[in-house]
């Protein structure tokens, strides 16, 4: 008795890479000014995370999210 687990959809869209990442890079911008002791940078590059989380959301709702209209997920 077998049941296939079907795809949730882990966030495989535009809406979602582009979200990590801005993220990402804000991330490791902040790293690397925190280790050069640049301290406006480490704040201008923590800003960029909740932006990156703002920017995946505005995508998702113009349809670039996992069920929105404008994706279109790749055959397995």
């Amino acid at each position: 008795m077998t049941n296939p687990i079907a795809d949730p959809g882990h966030g495989h869209s535009p809406a979602a890479w582009t979200a990590v990442i801005i993220m990402l890079v804000g991330f490791a911008a902040a790293t690397v000014a925190f280790c050069f002791e640049q301290p406006a940078l480490v704040w201008v590059s923590v800003a960029l995370i909740p932006i990156g989380a703002i920017v995946g959301w505005v995508l998702s709702k113009a349809g670039y999210g996992v069920k929105g209209p404008k994706y279109a997920p790749k055959a397995h």
